[in-house]
């Protein structure tokens, strides 16, 4: 049976040129790598790389990564959103250098990022020291690693949403208003659904970002195993260790975990966008 393929035709000419130069890239920046850590995979052997992984060691490590991945993300969708709706419907003194602020996790070095923060949260620093004389530790525990992971994600949320904010007309808020809604219920049955896609969207990068950040958290989490190590440095461990294929093995399980979760937020994503009628 034949299958057929509708190409929905364009005024713009190039087709062939640009699908082309997409896949050509698509394949040496994803494709290609991808394609080369699942081959070392093949060749070290499943059993070699499930006797790598099924380690107490490893498995804290990706519990570690994820999870706190995970929880970095969900505060950047709350609050990276609420950001951005400041941003886009307020104005105030100082907004433009709050909006040009939002991007330095963007621009700044990551081992810049982390020493920072850590000369923030160290038991001797300006945030640290309140910490411990209240009896807590922020630096080189999990709370730190968490506090890094939030900084370098916000901006992947904030600027998602931005600007589906700026385009939702507040006519549609007046006129949920006028028909007796209160505040609460335009924000749910109104506003939100509207700003779901996106949202899932800024969510899906800020989750991508945290799992595999390494240069902002090394400086800050202590670096402890069982404890505080994280997934990507026990990567870099083993290929200073000259074990690559051990290396190979937990970038693999990594590839997995974090396709499965980017799939099931895609998943999300398509199932909100056909509610609103917008697929």
């Amino acid at each position: 049976m034949a299958l057929a393929f509708r190409l929905q035709k364009s005024p713009m000419p190039g087709f062939g040129l640009g699908m082309g130069i997409t896949l050509a890239m698509l394949s040496l920046i994803v494709i290609l790598p991808v394609g080369a850590l699942l081959a070392r995979g093949i060749s070290y052997g499943p059993e070699a790389v499930w006797a790598t992984i099924n380690t107490p060691r490893v498995w804290a490590a990706l519990y570690l990564s994820f999870r706190l991945a995970f929880l970095a993300a969900l505060v950047n969708l709350v609050f990276g959103t609420l950001l951005a709706w400041v941003l886009a419907r307020y104005d105030f003194p100082g907004r433009r250098l709050v909006d040009a602020l939002v991007d330095l996790p963007f621009a700044l070095p990551t081992a810049v990022a982390g020493i920072a923060l850590t000369a923030l949260y160290a038991p001797n620093g300006v945030f640290g020291s309140i910490v411990r004389d209240l009896g807590g530790k922020i630096a080189y525990t999990q709370w730190g690693i968490l506090i890094a992971l939030i900084f370098v994600g916000l901006p992947f949320v904030t600027r998602t949403v931005q600007p589906v904010i700026a385009e939702i007309e507040q006519e549609v808020e007046e006129a949920s208003a006028t028909l007796g809604a209160g505040r609460f219920h335009t924000l749910r049955r109104v506003i939100l659904p509207l700003l779901l896609p996106a949202a899932l969207t800024g969510f899906a990068l800020s989750l991508a970002r945290a799992v595999g950040e390494y240069g902002s958290v090394i400086f800050i989490a202590g670096n402890l195993p069982m404890k505080t190590e994280i997934a990507p440095l026990l990567i870099v461990i083993k290929l200073e260790e000259f074990d690559y294929d051990g290396a190979a093995a937990i970038g693999i399980a990594m590839l997995l975990i974090s396709f499965a979760m980017l799939l099931a937020i895609n998943l999300i994503q398509i199932w909100s966008r056909r509610r609103i009628g917008h697929v």
